[in-house]
């Protein structure tokens, strides 16, 4: 049997600048937002834990990304889920350069649009960290277990 590939990328950040909106010639919107995700380590030379930022591009297509540069701004926190991709290009100088981006198949906005929020839970979640985007309830609809299920079956 074939290994199956995954590529997958689920993480929470602040925007380290104003997204950028353009239109492909097609019509279609792409929204480019670079993202600071933090990474907790131990310094060796003090032993105090410090804060390593790590920045990541991140390309959000169609109205969800219309929608990202119409409501988010520089340190806003999101979360985002999505996959790698990587390119390659030729410089103005000739040499190779290469990149890797996240293309977002989705983008939560976490805290509040005035920066109220600390961005420590998803939006709506009863936690007081409220959003400017509506959620789909149905997301947070019970699933309804089969009736044959007892209390000591695993209802799947």
């Amino acid at each position: 049997m074939a290994a199956t590939n995954i590529n997958r990328v689920v993480m929470t950040g602040n925007l380290t600048a104003d997204p950028e909106l353009r239109s492909l010639p097609s019509g279609t919107s792409v929204c480019e937002l670079r993202i600071a995700c933090n990474t907790r380590r131990k310094d060796n030379a003090s032993g105090e834990w410090v804060d390593k930022p790590n920045y990541f591009n991140v390309k959000v297509w169609g109205a969800q990304g219309e929608n990202a540069a119409r409501y988010l701004s520089k340190g806003r926190p999101v979360a985002i889920d999505g996959r790698l991709e990587w390119r390659e290009w030729e410089a103005q100088d000739g040499t190779k350069r290469s990149a890797i981006d996240i293309i977002a198949d989705s983008v939560q906005f976490l805290g509040s649009r005035e920066g109220t929020g600390g961005g420590g839970g998803f939006a709506s979640n009863g936690g007081g960290i409220e959003s400017d985007v509506p959620v789909d309830e149905r997301d947070f609809q019970p699933v309804p277990v089969g009736a044959g299920a007892g209390e000591d079956e695993i209802p799947f």
